[in-house]
């Protein structure tokens, strides 16, 4: 019999982008509603972060 799978978290997944070595992550509401923001707030928010290395730790499993 085959092993189980680990299935993938979904709503991680849709959050976060894997690239080379680290995740991008964007920043907390910019999903929606963006006309009713500052344009500060949504220039900033273009940008997004890294995910730190300890969360990518924690998330690694759940997103394979």
């Amino acid at each position: 019999m085959a092993k189980n799978k680990i299935k993938t978290r979904k709503s991680l997944a849709k959050v976060l982008n894997k690239r080379k070595n680290d995740y991008k992550i964007g920043p907390h509401g910019f999903r929606h509603n963006t006309g009713s923001k500052s344009g500060k707030f949504n220039r900033q928010s273009r940008k997004g972060s890294t995910l730190s290395k300890a969360d990518q730790k924690r998330f690694k499993n759940a997103l394979n």
